[in-house]
């Protein structure tokens, strides 16, 4: 037995190597959610049973002055914030218990506020979210800055999409599909998404602008974790000549301007994502569950701190827009059935709440069973 106990806590090892890292990650991305849930809950004056981090029997926990429950549980992939009166997957209370609320629990229960304080609550888990991720850019963005290469081209791949649309050697990218680009990254961030669409670009040729036409191919390429990902390419190469690599330092200020127009190109992507997705047109072997992520949090932790803080940005934003799906039992559902109450001045009846929620947990269950299916045995 004692001959495994070095691979298992070595730093390279399944408890410290895989196992911490991951936890860190989702621990961190799912206080920060939860947590936006209870603080706007607070202040919409709705009131907070328990707080919790993990499903299943409570670990450890403490009550604190105003009575909240605050709890670690034994099954760390998820938490929830219960408010008073929220008893049931529709935020309602279930049968019967509506009666067991005291008046002044009844003041503070979720179910009897105004749609908008219910609606502010359930947005804020994936607002904070979005905050956590640039947060995370903004600091790394103060601290280290960003490389960027100029938008040109040093080498076009024969056979190539760019070959065959004609762009040589020495063209500067101008714009990609209608949007400016400033340097190459946002030409590969543009690109990368976009396999099989015909993409226009305009290049600087000799001081003219020159348009052209091509379809970006998928290939299947190391990320810097040393994963396997599919992104969509046209063949063209930059160097340290023609793309005169510098670094940008930013202020403060700056750095969080960055830090948003970073996140909000992340959500873009991910929202283009699961649109091609949904159609056939994305690898499915790009969504992965549990055992992926905590794969990635073992290789991100291998190169460091920051590279795992890099993870924890990048994993809450995609927490942050798949909550805000228009689902239930997720946030965007709860958002949905609010929506149609402020149109129609009165709550969804009970019985259609239900039967969609029904609906949607099928959904979200199928979508688990899908990614667990991938990290197991899919790809």
């Amino acid at each position: 037995m004692s001959e495994y106990l070095p691979a298992f806590l070595t730093t390279d090892g399944l408890l410290i190597g895989t196992i911490v890292p991951f936890l860190f990650v989702l621990t961190i991305v799912v206080f920060v959610h939860e947590m936006g849930h209870y603080l706007v809950g607070r202040w919409c004056g709705i009131g907070v049973k328990a707080f919790s981090i993990g499903f299943g029997p409570e670990l450890l926990g403490f009550n604190d002055r105003r009575g909240t429950r605050w709890k670690l549980c034994a099954i760390p992939l998820g938490g929830y914030v219960k408010f008073v009166g929220d008893m049931s997957v529709t935020s309602k209370p279930e049968s019967g218990e509506d009666d067991n609320l005291s008046a002044a629990e009844r003041k503070v229960a979720f179910h009897t506020q105004p749609v908008w304080k219910r609606a502010a609550t359930v947005f804020a888990g994936p607002l904070f979210n979005f905050l956590l991720t640039i947060a995370v850019f903004t600091v790394l963005f103060s601290a280290y800055g960003r490389y960027v290469m100029e938008p040109t081209v040093a080498e076009v791949r024969a056979a190539s999409p760019a070959a065959n649309a004609g762009i040589q050697p020495g063209d500067r990218f101008v714009s990609v599909d209608g949007q400016q680009v400033e340097t190459f990254s946002d030409v590969q961030r543009i690109v990368s998404g976009r396999g099989g669409d015909p993409l226009t670009f305009v290049m600087m040729r000799d001081g003219k602008e020159v348009t052209v036409t091509a379809t970006p191919e998928m290939m299947e390429q190391k990320d810097a974790l040393g994963n396997s990902v599919k992104v969509a390419v046209i063949g063209v190469v930059n160097n340290e000549e023609l793309g005169q690599p510098r670094l940008i330092s930013y202020s403060p200020g700056g750095a969080f301007v960055q830090a948003v127009s970073e996140t909000g190109h992340i959500i873009e992507r991910t929202g283009q994502f699961l649109k091609r997705f949904v159609v056939g047109r994305e690898d499915k072997c790009q969504l992965g569950g549990p055992v992926k992520i905590a794969d990635m949090a073992g290789k991100a932790a291998q190169l460091g701190f920051v590279w795992l803080v890099q993870l924890v940005a990048l994993l809450s934003v995609g927490i942050g827009f798949l909550n805000l799906l228009p689902i239930p039992p997720l946030d965007g559902g709860h958002l949905a059935f609010y929506a149609v109450e402020a149109v129609i001045r009165r709550p969804v009846s009970e019985r259609a709440m239900e039967a969609v929620y029904r609906v949607g947990m099928i959904l979200v269950l199928a979508f688990m069973g899908f990614v667990f299916w991938n990290d197991l045995f899919g790809c």
